[in-house]
Formats: structure tokens, C-alpha cells, sequence
């Protein structure tokens, strides 16, 4: 499954489920139904915006642990294996979302 964000004042975001639901998620869409479909309506995404945001800092904050904590061990931590972070995954979305707001226009999902 694929997600596909839609809003009539930017084009169509895609991503793979995992990635999906996990921004859904950071924004409080964690009901069932939301996961298949929803809508995020403009005077709620300062808060999605906030939430991502919140989330980018506590990963990078995290991930800076491991790494303070493997040099302390003598240990080197290879970040050829790091995944994409969250902020790289969430940063189009999080454009889509202040342009949406700044539009007031909705996006939606699984319609």
C-alpha cells in the first residue's frame, strides 16, 4: 500500500505505508479509519507542523545519544547504516503542510 496526500494547492505527496503511517501517527491520526483515509483540516496543522517538528528533535536527539554513547565505549558507531531520518521523511510533508495552511485548503488521504 501506498499513501497518496492530496491538496488542491500542491501536487499529490507519496509514500510507502510505513512511512506513512508513521507521520499519521506523529499527527494523531491513529484511529483505524484515518489509516485508510481522513482529512487534515487547516486549523489543525500548526499542531501537526509542531508535532513533526517535536518528533524530528527527539530522533536526532536520540540518535546523538547512541553516538555519544558508542564514543565513550571506544566504539565507532558507522552511520552507513542509519535509514532515513525522520526529518528527511517528514520535511515534504511538513512544506505541503504550510502551504496548505497558509492556502486554507485541506489534504486528504485514500480518496
Amino acid at each position: 500500500m501506498i499513501y497518496k496526500f492530496k491538496s488542491k494547492v500542491s501536487g499529490d505527496l507519496i509514500m510507502l505505508e510505513e512511512n506513512g503511517r508513521t507521520i499519521l501517527a506523529i499527527i494523531g491520526k491513529t484511529d483505524p479509519q484515518n489509516l485508510i483515509k481522513g482529512i487534515l483540516l487547516p486549523q489543525d496543522m500548526p499542531a501537526a507542523i509542531a508535532a513533526l517538528q517535536d518528533a524530528v528533535v527527539k530522533e536526532e536527539a536520540h540518535v546523538q545519544e547512541k553516538v555519544d554513547a558508542a564514543r565513550d565505549a571506544g566504539r565507532s558507531l558507522a552511520s552507513g547504516g542509519q535509514a532515513i531520518s525522520l526529518r528527511q521523511r517528514s520535511l515534504p510533508f511538513i512544506r505541503m503542510l504550510e502551504r496548505c495552511h497558509a492556502e486554507n485548503k485541506e489534504i486528504v488521504w485514500g480518496v
